[in-house]
């Protein structure tokens, strides 16, 4: 039967000595090995001296001047390259001669598709704008799809340039006024009288993109031009007031997500021959064209958070 050590007989024990050295706690070899200083190493030969006789080590080493394989896979792909060219060349040249003249009936173009958005177009989308109507009603998944494309970037350039918030304000090499003068009174002055003018004209842009040129990209484009003077005049510090990390990801979020619930709604009920509720309302007036005001609300949203984002993380890498 096994009795319990004390603290001193423990002590004079192997698995004492040996827990000891496995945990780093005591070198075996201390005190035990004589140890002498090394000699400093001098190299005599000049930088031409050290660089040509690495070159002769990697023509040594990579002999691919005497290996055939290597010399008959460069001559291959240089052929394979020049044949390839060649026949990309002809093929595109083929389908060029082989397109319709300019101005024909017969022209792919000259479909019932586009007479369709034509002289259908107000009819079923109550857009007055005919571009609109096509982009956010007959081919809403398409522009759902590019708003993805915008979503997928900004997350990928987050991913790879996002940095921590306490990281960026103990770096000063971050600071985001390090190399730019700082409060200038004539930027802000100009910031402060051009900044509402440009948001209200880029919510103008989307909300009248039913009924004139303009829509969700436009005016998304200008309020997102709009964020990046504001903050450029007055830092990040007073953007994140209203705008900050935790902000961005609820709207551009909630946003993309709502565009996806509103458009598979409508054309899971059109494509069913179901009464979606949603009116069309009288062409030309502000709240018309059923879901396409709402939809480039959404793609604003999406778009001017993308430019803002853009420009945040390229700066200081935060938003």
């Amino acid at each position: 039967m096994s009795r319990l050590k004390n603290d001193a007989e423990y002590k004079k024990t192997r698995a004492f000595r040996f827990f000891r050295w496995m945990k780093g706690e005591e070198d075996p070899y201390l005190d035990n090995v004589e140890i002498q200083p090394g000699v400093p190493f001098q190299d005599s030969r000049t930088v031409n001296e050290i660089l040509l006789e690495e070159q002769e080590t990697l023509e040594k080493v990579y002999n691919t001047a005497s290996n055939r394989w290597i010399w008959r896979f460069r001559r291959l792909y240089n052929v394979l390259s020049i044949v390839f060219s060649l026949a990309l060349a002809a093929v595109m040249l083929y389908m060029v001669a082989k397109l319709p003249t300019a101005g024909t009936v017969d022209r792919p173009v000259n479909n019932e598709v586009s007479k369709v958005y034509i002289e259908n177009g107000i009819q079923d989308t109550g857009a007055v704008n005919i571009v609109t109507g096509m982009i956010l009603n007959y081919r809403a998944f398409d522009t759902f799809g590019e708003t993805c494309v915008l979503f997928i970037a900004t997350t990928c350039v987050m991913v790879l340039l996002m940095k921590e918030e306490e990281k960026i304000r103990e770096d000063q090499t971050l600071n985001d006024r390090r190399f730019e003068p700082k409060n200038d009174v004539i930027l802000q002055k100009v910031a402060f009288v051009l900044v509402p003018i440009v948001f209200i004209f880029g919510i103008y842009v989307i909300l009248n993109g039913h009924l004139s040129p303009g829509g969700g990209f436009s005016g998304g484009a200008m309020i997102g031009a709009g964020m990046i003077l504001y903050v450029s005049a007055y830092g990040f510090d007073k953007m994140q007031k209203f705008f900050n990390e935790h902000t961005y990801k609820v709207v551009k979020v909630a946003a993309l997500c709502t565009y996806c619930a509103v458009i598979t709604y409508y054309l899971f009920m059109g494509a069913n021959d179901f009464d979606n509720h949603i009116s069309l309302g009288v062409p030309g007036m502000i709240f018309s064209s059923g879901i396409i005001l709402w939809l480039n609300i959404f793609v604003g949203i999406e778009v001017a958070c993308t430019m803002y984002a853009f420009y945040a993380l390229f700066r200081r890498g935060g938003l």
